[in-house]
């Protein structure tokens, strides 16, 4: 492993950082925003599908009995 100056590093870390694309606050908003929906929308799906199981689990034992 090759040592280098630290102080190069942190040039050419500074160097690829002003290369980025930051996105801009309401392009953040968004997102976040659709974040939120995607995790409520799963939650639903899987508090419904949940109850589906226990309700068809619920069902097969009463039948066993």
């Amino acid at each position: 492993m090759a040592k280098s100056n630290p102080l190069v590093f942190f040039q050419q870390v500074r160097s690829e950082a002003a290369k980025v694309t930051w996105p801009t606050r309401r392009e953040t908003l968004i997102t976040t925003l659709m974040v939120f929906i995607m995790v409520a929308l799963a939650a639903v799906f899987f508090l419904v599908a949940d109850q589906l199981m226990s309700w068809g689990v619920s069902a097969l034992l009463t039948l066993v009995r």
